[in-house]
C-alpha cells in the first residue's frame, strides 16, 4: 500500500470519527428501542445490520491509518 498524504489521512480520519460515533448513537438506539414492548423487531433488525457494516467499515480505515507493526 502507498503511504498516504497528510489530506488523505486527516480525510480517513474524519471519516473514522464519524463511523465511530454513528455506530455507538446505533447500538444506544437499539439498547433503547429493545426496551419498548411493542418495537418494530425488523426495524431493530436493520439497525443491528446497518451497525455492522459501521463496524467493518470501522475496523478497515484502523487497518489503513494504524498499520500494524512488524517487529
Amino acid at each position: 500500500m502507498l503511504p498516504l498524504s497528510e489530506e488523505q489521512r486527516v480525510k480517513l480520519g474524519l471519516e473514522l470519527a464519524t463511523k465511530r460515533q454513528e455506530h455507538a448513537d446505533l447500538k444506544e438506539t437499539i439498547r433503547l428501542l429493545e426496551n419498548v414492548p411493542k418495537a418494530d423487531r425488523m426495524m431493530i433488525q436493520r439497525i443491528k445490520k446497518r451497525k455492522l457494516a459501521i463496524k467493518d467499515r470501522i475496523i478497515e480505515l484502523e487497518k489503513i491509518l494504524l498499520p500494524e507493526i512488524i517487529a
